[in-house]
């Protein structure tokens, strides 16, 4: 059985490294700092480490390096964030046999590792089995109950239960999909659930995100590219396209891609046949197309940042992930689900939420859908100490946001060491005219995006330290 040394200071990532890549056969070591993983290469004796770029004690460089003096046939994988890749195209120089980047995709890792370890299969069989972190089969009439570390859930609302009624129709047919929602609603959610009831099921489902890729390394993200086909190439890389081959690949935020790209992408689409980069051999693929935006394409295609011709390609069938503020039925279902996964990452036993924060989480518009209440949950349970999650752990904003929307401030509060008391009758008084000037502004702004405070300090052209501050002097 072939060893692999995973060193990563993120407890989760370690821990799903070794889950995953045990159960596809291989035994794997795990390491939360630099200093310890060299310490166990001695004792495990790895043929293959993979070690997070960026480390508390030490950086993957300093890692190669070390590993590389004492055991230089040892392929080193680094993982590192697309904002890294460029550090980490130095560090292959260096030696590395290659990165892989974030967000993690089961089917990169094994392939990586096997073309690194030489291109056996871990365990000397014929197949890999390829298991997915994913959630449990799911059904339209109630939320489905995920594993802890799942991010998808879905709600039994009408609004939910409509969409789910779109998803059974286009799911079994091979049409390309538009996905429309908010950012955090589950676009990706919905298209790995038209994956899992399609055709392709037993494929794989590659998501790319195409607002997290650089102008310059998108083209090679997406289609592969050949040894030495640009500075820093020292190796082959299979693209999303080809890792996708029978089965699904969904691109986020699609209309982020660069327009040489999507030229590219429509020759590949219509085609289905891919060149990497620096190649000249046409490989085939076969794959269906699911794409995502939190904007309308057609609006793109007026505003010249989308081809229009490709978005025909894509537009055969579209549909719309709602909002979390228009799916109340599901409020709660979705808030039990986020306490049951963070209670089981705390190790604590919560049972769910007092009336009060009910109350409040009905009421709160959730402008960061899924994605906010998820983050609102995990805090709340760390921060509270009963068997209930109580208003005292909620943030501010939430538990106050009604009484914020409706109260009608008829005099601008300042405090007193910004605007000094006046004595009877009032003089005029520029400076105080400008504060209230200010006061009314702000809060004309906060309630027209619905006390949104990043998004306030957009509109005012003020950081949101600023506008936090000015807020606390105004008693907002």
């Amino acid at each position: 059985m072939q060893r692999i040394l995973v060193i990563d200071d993120d407890t989760d990532i370690c821990l799903l490294l070794r889950r995953f890549l045990s159960k596809n056969g291989y035994e794997v070591a795990i390491a939360q700092s630099g200093q310890t993983g060299l310490s166990l290469l001695e004792e495990f004796s790895p043929d293959l480490v993979m070690t997070d770029f960026r480390l508390g004690d030490l950086d993957g460089g300093q890692i190669l390096r070390k590993i590389k003096e004492r055991f230089p046939d040892v392929p080193v994988l680094i993982i590192t964030g697309y904002s890294d890749i460029k550090i980490a195209i130095d560090v292959m120089k260096q030696g590395a046999f290659d990165y892989i980047t974030k967000p993690l995709f089961p089917d990169e890792i094994l392939l990586t590792i096997k073309k690194a370890l030489g291109g056996e299969k871990p365990d000397g069989s014929s197949q890999t089995t390829v298991e997915r972190e994913t959630t449990t089969a799911k059904t339209p009439n109630k939320v489905s109950r995920a594993k802890p570390d799942s991010n998808y859930i879905f709600g039994s609302g009408p609004e939910s239960k409509n969409l789910y009624r779109q998803i059974d129709l286009v799911a079994p047919t091979n049409y390309s999909v538009i996905i429309y929602g908010e950012s955090g609603s589950g676009k990706e959610s919905v298209a790995q659930e038209i994956h899992k009831r399609s055709k392709r099921a037993n494929g794989p489902f590659i998501a790319m995100d195409c607002g997290a890729i650089s102008k310059e390394l998108a083209a090679s993200e997406m289609f592969g590219h050949e040894k030495g086909s640009f500075t820093g190439a020292l190796n082959q890389k299979i693209g999303h396209f080809e890792m996708a081959n029978g089965g699904t690949l969904f691109l986020d935020e699609v209309a982020n891609l660069p327009y040489d790209v999507q030229v590219a992408l429509l020759r590949v689409v219509q085609e289905r046949k891919l060149r990497r980069i620096g190649g000249n051999k046409e490989i085939s693929v076969d794959v269906r197309i699911l794409v995502a935006s939190n904007e309308r394409l057609m609006e793109s295609c007026r505003k010249g940042k989308f081809r229009e011709d490709l978005y025909h390609r894509f537009n055969e069938f579209s549909l719309d992930v709602p909002p979390l503020r228009d799916r109340k039925a599901d409020i709660m279902d979705f808030a039990q689900f986020f306490l049951e996964t963070t209670n089981a990452e705390l190790g604590k036993d919560i049972k769910g939420f007092d009336e009060d924060v009910k109350a409040a989480f009905l009421s709160y518009p959730w402008y960061g859908n899924l994605r906010e209440m998820r983050n609102v949950v995990k805090r709340s349970t760390l921060l509270s100490d009963s068997e209930y999650i109580e208003s005292k752990s909620l943030p501010f904003e939430i538990i106050n946001y009604s009484r914020l929307l409706f109260s009608e401030p008829t005099q601008p509060v300042v405090n007193e060491d910004i605007v000094p008391k006046q004595e009877e009758p009032a003089k005029p008084n520029l400076k105080s005219a400008a504060l209230d000037a200010e006061y009314e502004m702000i809060l004309q702004v906060l309630k027209q995006v619905n006390y949104n405070k990043s998004k306030a300090a957009q509109v005012l052209s003020i950081d949101r330290k600023t506008l936090y501050n000015k807020m606390k002097s105004y008693n907002l």
